[in-house]
């Protein structure tokens, strides 16, 4: 069920800008990547651990795959670099990497409002600006956790509704707080981004992504499903439910179009490992934006929580860790949770995922706070000199 892989470590060269596999790193290097790889090992050999987990760590132009379990229960195949699967909540790091990126060129601004570009919303938000969602202070409540929107997706897994839809599920309702005032991570925050970037532009937010984010980063197999299936290859996603056998293979379970931009975005290890790059090193917007983007709120974590000292910028996190700081983004949906991040620069990247969805609060004892350690001991790896 989840068979643990014998050998060490899985090197290999994928098709990623100016990659190439490193032939000989030094003992600094080899010494965080053999402790990785440990990390990794443990991680799918406990009990309710996923069934596979994939790391990959670019220092440089020096990049290595950690792989270990296996992409499909009964399979003797691992997790690969290039196989598809759900990024979840990373897929707000895009919404902010298509915003900041017409906020750079002038299309939009930090300051502009629900109001001016989608007054058909709740006049109580009206006022909340683009800034204010970015970094999750708008007040509005999260429509995921409403129970209205939990009886229509269960009603209909396979069939979600359009996107602007979505903030109906809590249209009734006012702002949590007033806007500015606290930090609060609501999906929300990144339906109403995406769908302010789509009437800035006035074109769909597919398209958005497309120009903004896809071709400047040349990702060619990263997408915004709206139904459930999944492009083959693809890692398989499995229940955290620690008792089943065979686990329950959630892979396609719930159409992407329930989370659309703020967790339905569907990438590769190598895909990802290439956005966060770009989105971090400052190849999608200019320097002011990045600064703009850059200054956090102390101690807001994203969800699940990522390495180290968590502290909120505007669609990003920084890690602050025992081996250096990180920018970048955590993510979790079912069946996959997700870690990306890199350096300041974007030249030191680590995306770690894994085929379960393991949170504080979602999994089996001690599954999370072992996944949030390899995440740690990767941004070691990616930093190590």
């Amino acid at each position: 069920m989840r068979s643990l892989v014998a050998s060490a470590m899985m090197a290999a060269l994928i098709a990623c800008g100016a990659a190439r596999a490193d032939p000989s790193p030094s003992p600094e290097a080899a010494s965080a990547d053999a402790a990785l790889d440990r990390a990794l090992q443990k991680l799918v050999a406990m009990p309710g651990g996923p069934l596979g987990v994939v790391a990959v760590v670019q220092r440089g132009d020096e990049l290595k795959v950690h792989s270990f379990g296996t992409a499909k229960d009964g399979a003797d195949r691992r997790p690969g670099a290039n196989m598809h699967m759900r990024i979840a909540s990373v897929a707000k790091a895009f919404s902010g990497a298509a915003a900041l990126s017409l906020v750079s060129r002038g299309t939009l601004s930090l300051d502009d409002t629900i109001g001016k570009h989608l007054p058909e919303l709740p006049a109580a938000w009206a006022n909340v600006t683009l800034r204010q969602l970015l970094g999750h202070t708008s007040g509005i409540p999260d429509y995921s956790k409403s129970t209205k929107f939990r009886e229509a997706l269960e009603q209909s897994l396979l069939d979600a509704p359009k996107p602007q839809k979505l903030p109906e599920f809590i249209k009734g309702r006012g702002l949590t707080f007033t806007p500015g005032s606290k930090y609060r991570y609501s999906n929300t925050d990144n339906i109403i981004v995406a769908l302010m970037v789509r009437a800035a532009i006035d074109n769909s937010y597919n398209r958005a992504l497309k120009d903004q984010v896809y071709d400047p980063l040349e990702l060619t197999r990263t997408s915004l499903p709206k139904g459930a299936a999944m492009p083959r290859p693809f890692i398989h996603g499995y229940d955290n439910d620690p008792d089943a056998n065979p686990p329950e293979d959630v892979s396609e379970l719930v159409a992407a179009g329930w989370a659309w931009a703020s967790g339905g975005v569907v990438s590769t290890p190598a895909e990802l490992n290439r956005f966060i790059r770009g989105y971090v090193g400052g190849r999608l917007f200019d320097a002011h934006t990045q600064a703009e983007q850059r200054e956090v709120i102390v101690d807001a974590h994203s969800e699940p929580p990522g390495p180290g000292q968590n502290s909120a910028g505007l669609a990003i996190f920084r890690y602050e860790t025992t081996c250096g700081t990180v920018w970048g983004h955590t993510g979790n949906t079912l069946g996959y949770t997700q870690f990306a991040a890199a350096s300041g620069n974007g030249r030191r990247s680590v995306t770690v995922s894994i085929n379960r969805q393991i949170t504080p609060d979602v999994g089996a004892p001690g599954v999370f706070k072992a996944l949030r350690q390899a995440e740690e001991l990767a941004v070691c790896a990616a930093l190590a000199r």
